[in-house]
């Protein structure tokens, strides 16, 4: 109880180092930037942001457009198609694609035939590897077969599933009603067509949200088996995400050790089914490519989340996507006005960046490092060791000479571990809350 209320502070989620309030866009420089856009042997990572949705979830933090209007499909992927060509002008070869990722907002949104048109495209400028992990994200109530059939014959074989929460209570709170039938039906045609993995994103920590509801919904996840399970801690960020968060009074919302409750009795229940724990908030079966590439070394974060393929240069297309070629960060345009206008302009519709110093790289591997496989090593004492002896006297880690462990109870408190590597936060400590609480 008394290191949840310590511990639970707003802190980042690590899915960068430095964390993006943190970048120094006024030293940015987009020719160093566009210099790391190279030829590889390995192949590049490439994300395209689809962020239309027809109806506003509640809980959702991502940036998106909510809208009924299908007519924004075409003038958008015109826009994609415009923006990946700016980026292809930078190779001297066709690039190599090893993974690919559409997200959201909902890219199912998007008819099938758009979004063939889309990715038929930019393949046709590239060489697909033969070992190329393609994914993307589906809603439930408009995945339909043709998305499936359509995606599967373009080489896509992840499908993940924006489950969250199946009483009907919480669904309704959050603005996401979409009965257990709806995702049976998305998830068995899925595998009939010959998917080979399933992702569930669900989420603790929502309004009204029970002990009895969270053992309700995994019990029926349960009945479809997904491969891998995303279990989120809900961010309740409405200064950062406006009225779509306050749709639901504060005292809606699960706090403190009633949340963290509401985790492990979810993680229990996990491991009853022998789904195994992976980095931060997920969760795979034994023979999965995730659990697997954890135990090989493999494993690794990004803006994407975690993957089982490395890539040192990941593009990142579309309204607010960020770009990482290993020594800098770039992120697109968040207004999609802004970002139509400067790709029509022909130029590149980077909104800000950071260059990584070899500092920023050192510590951003350690960080990685800890989010992955819960230990990091050194050869040179960190300056954030003195903040990590308060853990080590608490029992969340263990130091000795070069490595650092995360304990088995300091494993809920793994982004604070992380926070304590965090060189940019301690010398410019937020004056105003930046970030989700960490329980």
């Amino acid at each position: 109880m008394q290191l949840i209320e310590k511990y639970n502070i707003p802190v980042p989620r690590y899915t960068s180092y430095p964390t993006v309030p943190y970048w120094n866009s006024t030293s940015f420089s987009e020719e160093q930037f566009k210099a790391g856009i190279r030829d590889t042997e390995e192949g590049i990572s490439l994300y395209i942001h689809l962020p239309f949705c027809e109806s506003l979830c509640t809980y959702c933090g991502c940036n998106k457009y909510i809208t009924v209007n299908h007519g924004y499909e075409s003038p958008y992927i015109d826009t994609l198609l415009k923006e990946w060509q700016l980026y292809r002008a930078l190779f001297k070869y066709p690039p190599k694609i090893r993974e690919v990722h559409l997200g959201g907002g909902t890219p199912t949104f998007f008819s099938a035939s758009h979004l063939s048109h889309l990715l038929q495209a930019i393949f046709s400028s590239c060489e697909i590897m033969p070992d190329a992990a393609m994914s993307f994200e589906g809603h439930p109530n408009n995945t339909t077969l043709e998305h499936l059939q359509t995606l599967y014959a373009l080489g896509f074989r992840r499908l993940s599933l924006g489950i969250q929460d199946f009483d009907p209570v919480v669904q309704k709170v959050i603005n996401r009603v979409q009965p257990f039938c709806t995702v049976e039906k998305v998830v068995r045609e899925a595998r009939r067509i010959g998917y080979t993995s399933i992702n569930f994103d669900l989420i603790y920590g929502l309004p009204l949200q029970t002990s009895e509801s969270i053992s309700s919904t995994i019990t029926q996840v349960m009945q479809l088996y997904p491969e891998r399970i995303a279990f989120y801690s809900y961010a309740h960020v409405p200064w950062i995400k406006g009225n779509g968060q306050r749709l639901f009074s504060e005292k809606d919302l699960p706090k403190d050790a009633a949340k963290r409750a509401l985790y492990e009795l979810g993680r229990s229940m996990l491991q009853e089914y022998f789904y195994e724990e992976i980095g931060m908030d997920h969760f795979a079966l034994p023979d999965d490519e995730l659990n697997l590439a954890r135990q090989n070394g493999s494993l690794h974060r990004n803006f994407m989340g975690y993957t089982v393929t490395h890539t040192s240069l990941l593009i990142g297309l579309g309204v607010s996507a960020i770009s990482d070629t290993g020594h800098a960060y770039a992120q697109n345009e968040k207004q999609l006005a802004l970002y139509r206008q400067r790709v029509q302009e022909g130029n590149l519709p980077l909104f800000r960046g950071h260059i990584l110093s070899r500092e920023d790289r050192l510590l951003r591997q350690h960080i990685e490092e800890l989010m992955c496989y819960h230990e990091t090593r050194w050869y040179k004492v960190p300056e954030c060791l003195p903040r990590l002896e308060e853990m080590e006297r608490e029992g969340l880690v263990y130091i000795e000479p070069g490595r650092l462990t995360v304990t088995e109870k300091g494993t809920p408190f793994i982004r604070n571990i992380c926070m304590a590597f965090d060189a940019h936060l301690w010398r410019n400590l937020p004056q105003k809350t930046l970030f989700s609480s960490g329980i």
